[in-house]
This record gives structure tokens, C-alpha cells and sequence, in this order.
């Protein structure tokens, strides 16, 4: 027995001063070794070990061979013992430990060694037996490391007078390691990817231990990117269901179960119990895990600052900063942004001077809306970038971009130029510090477009497209700054060129729209339309919300129009993406989702997807609603689509837009108790560009003096929002050129009430009050008007026909003046509609 514990002791000591490493060469015999190999003999020849003691001695023997290399006869150790055959029920956890290093170091040896055969079935089950070995090995680890944090914490509740080490004492070593770690590499190796992330969630599922947190973390990061970046919805299997015996992860070349091929008479603890949450797609999941290593990043980050830490808190930075590039990917791609700022928030404690971190912070707040405090840390990432002018350069635009969605905010004329100039000489010295970075002259010129500097502009746009010639944002801003200068077919020519390489960019359908109708006329825009519904139906696959039975959605109807277009089926997209996506040369779609989506969504997909709508809408299918509707779900920050704001966009974000669209969530809220109809399933941004599609065609319909076509749209938008102020607009609209001036002033004044800053509203609301001889409040309208947006010229020409009208002729004239020259200036869409985001 002595024999047996000075060699286990001595070959301990042996690997913990020289350490093994993955690939490594044998030792081969070796002084400290060899004396091993004679306690372990002189144990093995006495004949008197108890058979579990020389089961353990054979273990020990087996083991010392692999360290010298000798793989041939550890293996013939581990058959003579019988491996699969030892009992892990009522053994002491030291034995788990030893069985699980056998497993292990009979991985390890099967692999060092060839196969006798060049057979592919040979190979396949060697490495098949290889596997189950590194599995079987991970298992028992878990097992083991539970019952030894068991035994511990029970000796110091019942202070022992011999108390085991505690916890963190605890280490894993080279065998458990590769116990734990090995099994997934090899499946990802050979293309079993379905196995791997099998694997990988086995390991999580088990009841954690302080000495597999570190593991734990890494595991639960690594499966976060396969889930992110190799696995879509239509692959994806929940925790809790058997893994699909033939799946599109997994290479088509290779044959084998996707279960285990083994069982053990005892199994590691896994977390269990009722109203367990389960994630059921790719995105919840890997979220959940990306939110748990977060936490446990912050928990163990080293806070230190003193030179003898230097090396532990690069290792614990580096560890976070990979958790929150994947969370800056999961919830930005998601358009989470104020969840993800809040998750880089609690990253600044021990952040200093780290660059990358603080930018994401600053662009985080930016896109969630908290202007004030983006430009306090895009100066701070400014100064920080002081040290590389590649660095200062990216602050800058970060600092730029800050002031320019402010000066969109702002309410005052005065304010908004401020902000503007500060803007501009942001972005002026992003460009003059990296003149090769396409972004910063882009940003210039749309600056520059947005403050109606169109020559100076047109400089800068060619810079960028001379830098990054096929970018989606650059080619946009071209289009609309030759609109601005009244050349609608070029512009519509440069759209289209767009358009054959990114299709699917729903931003450039909505401005082919609008120069279709000056340029082709209404049946070109109609037709454009149409093909819009074609591209939501191939990349959505939803169920119609408003389908509930009323009889008033288009989208359950099949009636052919004049030139007898087939009809369309609604399909569901699974996987959205923020709209700051549609400008990058890599995604054209844009896309986001609502943050309750990843924990609310599962039980929405199960409607069944049967819907058609058909294009254009039958007029004579509805009857002209009402001025009162049922409230509608908004909740997002503004863009504008031709005067229309989508409230899924980044690229302008309001403070008032944001209340507005708190409201339109409030008023929701009331709407889901007053109606029976099914949810809207999955993302929100998907029925958004759906009622922009259908408000955009009536748009068209009420240019060419069609109320009843144009009703039909309004009200297939209102069947998915019917609170939004934009259909609220364009209801009122719809009523105006049916010439019921009373119930189109009381749709704008709806509209305004839910958001009072949208200036087409109170355009068109003054309008009325003029025709009806309230100059004085339809001046003040205006004139507040002219305060949110001081280059809309229709405001101007407005306010300057009042003035005329109430005899202020002087006033007037200046105002004309203006919206004259606005108007020279004016593009088909606003510029603001080109997202503003990095």
C-alpha cells in the first residue's frame, strides 16, 4: 500500500512541475519517472493488494506509460483491467477521479496510435471509440468534481477536525481537461456539428462546481458563436428535445447516431425542476448564454491596477471583451440597443483606457437614444483615441453622428444649427484623419446634404463611392442629393443600380417609389409596390395578425386586379436584423426585433401560415372606417419613409418620437383588452414594413385621385397598426381628397396627439384651419412646425399663405422667398431617411 501511494504521489509531483501540453512529444523514461514505475511494480509484485487497490495500481501504471509514451501498453493495462466494467456507484470520489483519467488518457493513447487498416470503417469507428472515451472521461469529471465539492462542503458544516481542501484549491489538470474538452473539438473536426453543440450543452446542463466556472464561461461563450454564426432557426433544436438524426449542420459524408452510444451506472446532477425556462430558437439561447458568461466576467474581473496583476487582468479583459463583441452582435443585430448598453455600462469598471469598449458604449447609447450621454463618451473615446489617429478618427465620427441625431431632436431653429455646424466640424476632422475611410466622408456629405450644402455634398459622396464603390448608404445619398437638384430620372437610374445589387433593401424600394411617381407615373410605382410585397413574402414567413374573423384584411382575399397580378402568400422570417445592417455591403435587409420577442415569442409561431393578400387592393372590399379605431403596437425609434417615420429604424432617433412611440405602446396595451384577434407573431419590424409597403401604394393612389383604392391600403396598415401616427395621417389624408375637411382635421389632430412633432400633420392640419378661416391658429401650427423642421418648404409656403391672408404681406413674401429656395433644394425623400448609425 505504501508502494502504491509513493508512486501516485511521486507522478503527481511529476506533472504538476512539468506540466503536460496538448501535441506534446513523450518524455520517455526519466529519472523522477522511473522511480515511479518501481513503486508501482514493487506494489503490483507483492500479490497481496486488495483487488480495488490493484485495479488502482494498474490504473497508475497505465497512466505513467502514456507519460512515457509506451500507448500500446496502457491500452493492454486498460483491457487487462477491464475499464468499462469498474464500478462508479458507492466509490470514494478520489476513485471517480482516477477512472475518469483512464477514459481520458485512453483517448488519448487511441488517437496517438495508427490504425492497422486503411479500411474507412476502421477509421470511423476508431474515432468513434476515440469519442466515447473523452465523453465517458467528461462525464465522470463532472461527476467526480460535484462529490468532492459535496464532501468539502459537508466536512466544514460539520467541522471536521480534518478538513479537505477548499474549493478553489480544487484543480482539473491535463487529463480532466481533455476529459471535458476533447469531445466536442473532434465532432466539430469531422463535421458532426449537431454532436458537438449536443456536447457542449451536456457540460452546462450539469450542476456547476467553482472549479468548472472558468470552463463554463468558455464553453457557454463558444457555443453562443456556433449558435450565432452556424445555426439558423430552421436548424435549431431546443435543449430539452432529441438532437435530429439528420440535420444541415452536419457533413452529408459522414454516417453515425447523433445520440450517445453509451450509458453510465451513475450520472453527474443537471439542473431539473418545474417552469425551467427553455430557450426555443437560436437567438434565445445563445443570448442566455452570452448574458451568463457576461455575469460571470464581471464577477471574477480583476480590478487591480497594481503591476503584480497586470497579467491576471489582460487575461480576465480579453475574456470579457470577446463575451461583449458576440453580446454587441446578438442584441445590435436585434436593435437592443439599450439592453446592450446596459450590458457595456457594467463593463466600465475595469475598462480603462480600453478603446474598443468605450466606443461600443458610446455607439450603444447613440443608437438606444441617450444622446446627452453618447456625446460625453464620444468625447471621452476621442480623448482615449488620442494616442492612434485611426482611433481619434473613429471618436470623432462617433462625436459627429452624437451631434447630428441631436440637432434632429432638437426643437428650436437656433439649437439645431449649433448642433449641425458641431456636426460638421466633427465629421470634417474624422475625414481629415482618415481620409481613406469611406465612412467618414459619407458622413461629411451627409451632413453637409442634411444642412443643404448640396454642391459641397456631391464632393464628398463621389469620395466615398471612389473608396467603397458598391456601398449601399453612399449610392443612396447620391440618389436623393440629385433629386435635390431636380435630376429625378438620374437619381432613379443610380436607385436601380443600387437595387441590382442590393434587392432586397427596402430603404431604396421606398425612394424608387417615390421618383417612380415623378418620373414613370403611378403604374411604375404601383408596380414597384408590388414587387416590394413579392420581396416581404420571400423573406418573412408570419401569420396575419388582423386575420381574426372580421372580414376586413386584404391579406385573406383573392380578387384579381386590373392587371390581373397572382396573388401572394405571406412566409415567415426567422432570423431579423437591425436596420443599421441595410447600409453595410454585406446584408442589404433590413431588420430588428422586439427585445420581447426572445422571451416571449415561442408560443406565435404556431399559427398556421395560410394568409394571401392580393395586389392592388379591391376598393369596393371596404367600406370608409370611422374616426375612431383600435390602438395599435409601435414602440421604436423614428426614420422616415417619403414623410412616413418607421418606428423600427436607428438611423434618426428622437426624444419625441421615442414618447410617441411610448404612447403607441400604452394605447397597445389597452387595444389587446378590447380585441380578440391573435397577436402579431414574431419580430414587429417584419408588420412594419409590411404597413409601410401598403401605405406607401396609398400614397400612389390619393397622387392620382383614388380615395376608395387608397382606403383599401389605409386600411390594410390599420389592420397592423392602427394607432400609428402615419396611418392616422394618411387616413386624414384619404378624407381631404374626398373633400370632408371636419374628419380629416380630426384624423391630423389624432395623428398630433400621439406624436406632436410630425410635421406633415401639422402642415396639412393648418391647411384646414386656413381654408376655414383660423389664420391664427393655423400660423401658430405652422409656425411650430417651421421649429421642428426648418427645411420643409411646404411649412414655409404654408405659413407664408397665411400671413398673406391675414394681410402681412411683407412677412409673407419673406416667406415664400424661403420655401423657394428650399424647395430648390429639396430632395424626393427626406436625406434623414439614410440610416445614421456605425
Amino acid at each position: 500500500m505504501a508502494e502504491l501511494l509513493l508512486g501516485e504521489s511521486k507522478l503527481e509531483q511529476s506533472l504538476k512541475e512539468q506540466p503536460l501540453r496538448p501535441g506534446a512529444s513523450p518524455r520517455g523514461p526519466r529519472p523522477q519517472l522511473t522511480e515511479v514505475r518501481k513503486h508501482l511494480t514493487a506494489a503490483l509484485d507483492r500479490g497481496n493488494l486488495k483487488s480495488e487497490f490493484l485495479q488502482e495500481s494498474n490504473l497508475i501504471m497505465a497512466k505513467l506509460n502514456y507519460v512515457e509514451g509506451d500507448y500500446k501498453e496502457a491500452l493492454n493495462i486498460y483491457a487487462r483491467v477491464g475499464l468499462d466494467d469498474l464500478p462508479l456507484t458507492a466509490v470514494p470520489p478520489y476513485r471517480l477521479r482516477m477512472i475518469a483519467e483512464a477514459y481520458a488518457t485512453k483517448g488519448l493513447c487511441l488517437e496517438k496510435l495508427p490504425v492497422s487498416s486503411s479500411t474507412s470503417n476502421l477509421h470511423v469507428d476508431r474515432e468513434q471509440d476515440v469519442i466515447t472515451c473523452y465523453e465517458k472521461a467528461g462525464d465522470i469529471a463532472l461527476l467526480y468534481l460535484q462529490e468532492i465539492e459535496r464532501v468539502i462542503l459537508t466536512n466544514i458544516q460539520n467541522r471536521s477536525p480534518k478538513p479537505g481542501p477548499a474549493p478553489h484549491d480544487q484543480e482539473l489538470g491535463f487529463f480532466l481537461e481533455t476529459g471535458l474538452q476533447r469531445a466536442h473539438v473532434l465532432y466539430f473536426k469531422n463535421g458532426n456539428l449537431t454532436r458537438g453543440v449536443g456536447r457542449f450543452r451536456e457540460i452546462l446542463r450539469a450542476v456547476e462546481t467553482r472549479t468548472t466556472q472558468n470552463l463554463r464561461m468558455t464553453i457557454a461563450r463558444q457555443l453562443a458563436e456556433i449558435l450565432l454564426r452556424g445555426m439558423c432557426e430552421q436548424s435549431y433544436w431546443n435543449p430539452l428535445e432529441d438532437p435530429p438524426c439528420q440535420s444541415p449542420l452536419d457533413d452529408p459524408l459522414r454516417k453515425g447516431a447523433n445520440t450517445k452510444t453509451y450509458t453510465l451506472t451513475r450520472k453527474a446532477r443537471v439542473y431539473s425542476g418545474e417552469n425551467i425556462f427553455c430557450p426555443q430558437e437560436n437567438t434565445e439561447e445563445a443570448l442566455l448564454l452570452l448574458l451568463i458568461s457576461e455575469s460571470m466576467a464581471n464577477r471574477d474581473a480583476v480590478l487591480s491596477r497594481i503591476p503584480e496583476h497586470k497579467s491576471d487582468r489582460l487575461i480576465s479583459l480579453q475574456s470579457a471583451s470577446v463575451v461583449y463583441d458576440l453580446l454587441t452582435i446578438a442584441l445590435g443585430r436585434r436593435g437592443q440597443y439599450e439592453m446592450l448598453s446596459e450590458c457595456l455600462e457594467r463593463a466600465m469598471k475595469f475598462a480603462f483606457e480600453e478603446f474598443q469598449l468605450w466606443y461600443q458604449f458610446a455607439l450603444s447609447l447613440m443608437a438606444a437614444g441617450k444622446l446627452e450621454e453618447a456625446e460625453k463618451f464620444a468625447k471621452t473615446v476621442v480623448d482615449a483615441g488620442e494616442k492612434t489617429s485611426e482611433f481619434k478618427a473613429k471618436g470623432y465620427l462617433a462625436l459627429g453622428l452624437t451631434y447630428s441625431l441631436q440637432a434632429t431632436d432638437a426643437s428650436l431653429r437656433g439649437m439645431q444649427e449649433v448642433l449641425q455646424r458641431k456636426a460638421l466640424l466633427a465629421f470634417q476632422r474624422a475625414h481629415s484623419l482618415s481620409p481613406t475611410d469611406h465612412q467618414a466622408a459619407f458622413y461629411l456629405a451627409l451632413q453637409l446634404a442634411i444642412s443643404r450644402q448640396i454642391p459641397e455634398a456631391l464632393g464628398y459622396v463621389r469620395q466615398a463611392l471612389q473608396l467603397q464603390g458598391d456601398d449601399a448608404n453612399s449610392l443612396h445619398l447620391l440618389a436623393l442629393l440629385l433629386s435635390a437638384q431636380k435630376h429625378y430620372h438620374d437619381a432613379l437610374n443610380i436607385i436601380d443600380m443600387a437595387l441590382s445589387e442590393y434587392p432586397e433593401n427596402f430603404i431604396l424600394l421606398f425612394s424608387k417609389v417615390k421618383l417612380e411617381s415623378l418620373c414613370r407615373g403611378p403604374d411604375e410605382a404601383l408596380l414597384t409596390c408590388k414587387h416590394m410585397l413579392q420581396i416581404w413574402k420571400s423573406c418573412y414567413n408570419l401569420t396575419n395578425p388582423s386575420d381574426s374573423g372580421r372580414g376586413s384584411s386584404l391579406l385573406d382575399r383573392t380578387i384579381a386586379d386590373r392587371r390581373q397580378l397572382n396573388t401572394i402568400t405571406l412566409p415567415d422570417f426567422s432570423d431579423p436584423e437591425t436596420v443599421s445592417a441595410s447600409s453595410s455591403s454585406s446584408s442589404s435587409l433590413s431588420r430588428t426585433e422586439s427585445p420581447l420577442h426572445l422571451f416571449m415569442s415561442p408560443h406565435l409561431r404556431s399559427h398556421p401560415k395560410l394568409d394571401t393578400f392580393v395586389w392592388p387592393p379591391a376598393a369596393h372590399s371596404f367600406r370608409d372606417p370611422g374616426p375612431r379605431q383600435e390602438p395599435s403596437l409601435c414602440n421604436s425609434p423614428e426614420v422616415y419613409f417619403h414623410g412616413f417615420p418607421s418606428l423600427f429604424s436607428v438611423s434618426s432617433v428622437h426624444a419625441t418620437s421615442v414618447a410617441a412611440s411610448r404612447v403607441e405602446q400604452a394605447l397597445s396595451e389597452v387595444a389587446s383588452s378590447l380585441q380578440s384577434s391573435a397577436p402579431k407573431q414574431g419580430p414587429l419590424h417584419p408588420w412594419m414594413t409590411l404597413a409601410q409597403i401598403w401605405l406607401h401604394a396609398a400614397e400612389v393612389y390619393i397622387g392620382i385621385g383614388k380615395p376608395a383604392e387608397a382606403t383599401a391600403c389605409t386600411q390594410e396598415a390599420a389592420n397592423l397598426f392602427p394607432m400609428s401616427h402615419n396611418v392616422l395621417y394618411m387616413r386624414g389624408q384619404v378624407a381631404e381628397l374626398r373633400g370632408n375637411l371636419d374628419e380629416a382635421r380630426r384624423w391630423y389632430e389624432e395623428a398630433l396627439s400621439i406624436s406632436p412633432t410630425h410635421v406633415k400633420s401639422m402642415q396639412r392640419l393648418a391647411l384646414i384651419l386656413h381654408q376655414l378661416g383660423r389664420y391664427s391658429l393655423a400660423e401658430k401650427i405652422l409656425r411650430d412646425a417651421v421649429q421642428v423642421n426648418s427645411t420643409a418648404h411646404e411649412v414655409w409656403n404654408g405659413l407664408g399663405e397665411v400671413l398673406q391672408a391675414q394681410g402681412n404681406d411683407a412677412a409673407a413674401t419673406e416667406c415664400f422667398l424661403t420655401a423657394l429656395e428650399l424647395e430648390a433644394s429639396s430632395p424626393a425623400v427626406p436625406f434623414t431617411i439614410i440610416p445614421r448609425v456605425l
